[in-house]
């Protein structure tokens, strides 16, 4: 005789333990099952040949007892061979039918080949193949709830068969269809058994029982009876069971279990069905979105607030010149006068490689008169590199030249603040007077607007006149107030700083009587206090991010306890405890993402709206793609203990849950 399939010795079940009392439902039940055997379990209901038939079944382990299957003992396979068993060996057809109310009858039928890591083109055709041969050709786009009793049974054998069902598990297939549907199921059956299908059929039934070639009585957990085999097997097994004998299937399940699927088809699999359940579920699925979408949203808007402020700062900033120093004589030591830094010494601080510039300063408040309209403002002797040195152009009129520095002409350009408060509105300032103490001066321009660098004086509200002009008519003084220096290299400010000192000090026989500041200080300082507060608001948008993440593991925990059936459906298939892991961590992810998407939309349009207020707002790539990965991370981070939690169900009350 060849060797069994199926044999267990002296299997024993008990439930309960520790803080409940125990049940023995399985006492010592022994029973061999063989190729091509067509077997029916009889028994009245509680007498445990359901419990039976998930032991064989590889859906739950006996407590005691030894189950070997094709020679090879149960209790040493893994999770992972277990499920290799329950998708390759066997094939299940549940009194309750148990198909996946997302899924249509072909994605149901093909859920057991996903697993298998069959390509897509051939489990579509061979999940059409079967249901085509099941009279469900026209049926194969409808959802269980769209299809009769009797349709819907077709469908569970159907899958049974998707990866070729050599052992066919079914409780109580007509338990819940009527007499008709009953002999349909019942014919599909014999049909399978004839070609060469074994068939463990469980049922309280005996007319149904009496289909079978074999009929074992199961009564209070043990085998009372035993009909043995009714007919003998011929000969020549039908060509279905040819791979079914025990050597060979032994041999596939050392092979197959430790084969890993085509990663790429499986997962492409698990975003189809996180999306099919989304879209059914779409209300829910919105209002958990929520929550990631004002995340990301807020992220990206605030960074982009913040980014757009700094980048405003640092434009205004840097219209003040960030490669400019500042050169004064100071005091040395308090007995000393204080240092003078001479038009000689301006000069040779142009020669120094590291500058571009130098360009000496007389200035102070001045009362200016325009008719009968007076006021006080600064007015600064410089030369003709002002506009350059300090980026600041003419936008009326033209700026004074060479030749009129050289004579000392009476020429100014004026500040947009001094034309308003002191011409009358609408007028051209170009080639009008004004006294500038009490020497006449001719307007030639005005300057750009530039506003104030801080709240103590508007750069506005001056007046710029030739040096030799201010030092002659003006001030009466030769030596400059102070120097403006622009550095050659806006990056190198030090070096040029420290190369100016050594120079000074030298000049001056040793003596440190000069002060040398520079905006790069100020610039940094101010755009380390806009990354600060960039940050700071991030981390406030952060939060609802995270409010988003707890949302979302809140709704998967909540979907696990929906779907445990579907879980124990899915296991009983064939997933593997990554399987499931995957299947609910893909919906979080998938959740997270498109909640990630929609918030970056969001704040786009609503950054569309601050620009079109004239809000200063600028969108960073970096901050966009940032916001994404960290909705995304949130799916995976607060996904993962709802999808672990899932995996790690028990089969058989993942499959009796209601």
């Amino acid at each position: 005789m060849s060797l069994p399939l199926i044999e267990l010795r002296d299997i024993r079940k008990v439930y309960g333990g520790v803080d409940a009392p125990e049940v023995e439902v399985l006492r010592g039940v022994s029973l061999s099952i063989h190729p091509g055997e067509f077997v029916a379990i009889v028994g009245s209901s509680g007498s445990g040949k359901s419990t039976l038939m998930n032991v064989l079944g590889c859906l739950d382990r006996p407590t005691s007892g030894s189950y070997h299957f094709a020679g090879k003992d149960v209790a040493e396979l893994d999770v992972d061979e277990l499920a290799w068993l329950r998708r390759e060996a066997f094939g299940f057809v549940f009194q309750g039918y148990h198909l996946i109310p997302s899924g249509s009858a072909q994605e149901n039928v093909e859920m057991p080949a996903i697993y298998a890591g069959l390509a897509a083109d051939a489990r579509h055709a061979r999940a059409a193949a079967l249901l085509e041969r099941l009279g469900l050709a026209s049926r194969t786009g409808n959802r269980p709830h769209q299809l009769s009793g009797g349709q819907q049974q077709r469908v569970s054998i159907a899958r049974a068969l998707m990866n070729g069902g050599h052992i066919i598990l079914a409780d109580e297939p007509t338990g819940a269809l009527d007499s008709h549907s009953g002999g349909e199921v019942m014919a599909l059956l014999d049909e399978l058994a004839g070609q060469g299908h074994v068939i463990v059929l469980i049922t309280h039934d005996r007319e149904v029982a009496a289909r079978a070639q074999r009929i074992v009585e199961v009564r209070d957990g043990q085998v009372v009876s035993d009909s043995g085999r009714k007919l003998a097997l011929p000969s020549e097994p039908p060509a279905a069971t040819e791979h079914l004998q025990a050597d060979d299937l032994r041999q596939r399940l050392d092979r197959g279990a430790t084969q890993r699927a085509a990663w790429r088809g499986e997962l492409l699999e698990s975003l189809r069905a996180a999306w099919r359940t989304m879209w059914i579920n779409r209300f829910r699925t919105a209002l958990t979105l929520l929550g990631i979408v004002i995340g990301v949203a807020s992220v990206v808007v605030m960074l982009a607030i913040g980014e757009g402020s700094k980048r405003q700062v640092m434009a205004q900033m840097a219209a003040f010149g960030s490669n400019i120093l500042y050169l004064n004589g100071r005091h040395a030591t308090l007995r000393e006068a204080a240092g003078i830094v001479t038009l000689d010494d301006v000069e040779a601080i142009g020669q120094l490689p590291q500058v571009r510039r130098a360009m000496p300063v007389i200035g102070g408040e001045v009362d200016v008169r325009y008719g009968n309209n007076n006021q006080p403002f600064y007015v600064g002797g410089n030369n003709t590199h002002f506009p350059q040195m300090l980026n600041w152009p003419v936008v009326q009129g033209t700026f004074f030249t060479e030749a009129d520095e050289r004579a000392g002409a009476a020429v100014a350009v004026i500040g947009q603040k001094v034309r308003d408060k002191l011409l009358p509105p609408g007028s051209d300032p170009i080639g009008q007077y004004l006294l500038l103490g009490n020497v006449p001066f001719q307007v030639v321009g005005v300057l750009a607007g530039k506003g104030a660098i801080s709240g103590d004086q508007d750069s506005d509200e001056r007046i710029v006149v030739p040096y030799s002009a201010a030092a002659i008519r003006l001030f009466a003084k030769h030596d400059p107030e102070y120097v403006i220096i622009a550095a050659a290299d806006s990056t190198r400010v030090s070096d040029t700083e420290a190369a100016i000192d050594r120079l000074l000090v030298q000049r001056h026989l040793g003596k440190r009587d000069f002060d040398l500041t520079n905006n790069a200080a100020l610039i940094q300082a101010e755009a380390r206090t806009q990354n600060s507060l960039s940050l700071m608001l991030g981390a406030i948008a952060a939060i609802s991010l995270l409010v988003g993440g707890i949302g979302v593991m809140n709704i998967m925990l909540m979907t696990v306890r929906e779907r445990t059936r579907e879980i124990g459906i899915r296991m009983a298939t064939g997933a593997r405890q990554r399987d499931i892991l995957r299947q609910f961590l893909s919906e979080a992810v998938m959740l997270s993402m498109v909640g990630g998407l929609s918030g970056i939309a969001l704040a786009l349009l609503i950054g569309a709206g601050l620009v079109l207020a004239d809000v200063a707002v600028a969108f960073a790539l970096s901050a966009i793609l940032g916001a994404f990965a960290c909705a995304v991370v949130t799916g995976v981070v607060f996904g993962f203990m709802p999808a672990r939690q899932a995996a790690r169900l028990d089969p058989v009350k993942a499959l009796t849950s209601e």
